[in-house]
């Protein structure tokens, strides 16, 4: 599989995925066809074994304006399916789960999906000049991408509605203070910091990082005492691996680890 959008571009480097929203002249409002793109972007990476983290970045001076909803709302009126059977969604509200950690780097304007597209991953970084609106109720609608599951456990209950319910705009500052993003940079820098972090996140072991996102994930979903339960057993899964081996082999010669993913 192989990004369906022209508009939505995916290049392997090394052990990176790097995946990017082309539409600078529409700030890159997403439309059915980029909805359907990074989906199967992010399908096709997180598929490859040599992929051990995703970036998520966009051209031009804006992240994304977020909806197109000339193009999406018909397409959401008529039932029609977004993205293909067994694809991920970007968003993470349905379908299987994405399994590498996804990094993304946001500047200018954030709005509406594009928050939810921040609130989906597990690290954002966002440069200086970063805007963020969760306009829907502006535009008689709601967020249906995630916010309302994930803004408020993110940031709490009343700095989530505070911004959901008035559609307000605010800033990167506000932005890191709630936790929504977890890094501002100088302007222009935020995508060379999301690409260092993503670095970062690849040179440890995959399947150990890979069981810590599904761990995490699981005390988010169904509770702690579900996620407690399967501790050991993610652990043990991990003892035997070559890369467990490794870890301890490079701790006693104090060296670097070169883990592989078996």
């Amino acid at each position: 599989m192989s990004p369906s959008d022209p508009r939505i571009s995916l290049e392997v480097r090394g052990h990176l995925a790097l995946i990017g929203i082309h539409r600078p002249e529409k700030r890159n409002a997403f439309d059915v066809g980029m909805l359907r793109g990074l989906s199967s972007a992010m399908t096709e990476a997180d598929r490859d074994p040599e992929v051990r983290c995703m970036v998520i970045f966009a051209v031009g001076d804006h992240f994304s304006a977020g909806l197109d909803l000339a193009s999406v709302a018909p397409a959401l009126s008529s039932g029609e399916p977004l993205y293909a059977e067994g694809a991920l969604d970007p968003w993470a509200v349905q379908g299987p789960p994405r399994t590498r950690p996804l990094v993304v780097a946001v500047q200018g304007l954030c709005l509406t999906l594009s928050i939810e597209l921040v609130l989906a991953a597990d690290i954002a970084v966002a440069s200086e000049d970063a805007r963020f609106g969760q306009i829907e109720v502006k535009r008689g609608i709601f967020p249906f991408g995630g916010a309302t599951l994930r803004f408020p456990q993110r940031a709490g209950w009343g700095n989530a509605m505070r911004w959901m319910l008035t559609g307000d705009e605010f800033d990167a500052r506000e932005a890191h203070r709630m936790g929504l993003v977890q890094e501002v940079v100088e302007r222009g820098r935020h995508l060379e910091r999301a690409l260092a972090l993503a670095e970062s996140i690849a040179k440890q072991a995959p399947l150990a990082v890979q069981a810590t996102l599904a761990s995490s994930r699981q005390a988010l979903q169904e509770g702690p005492q579900a996620a407690a339960r399967d501790l050991l057993p993610r652990l043990m899964a991990l003892v035997g691996t070559e890369d467990a081996a490794e870890g301890v082999q490079s701790f006693l010669e104090r060296r670097e680890a070169r883990f592989t993913g078996k």
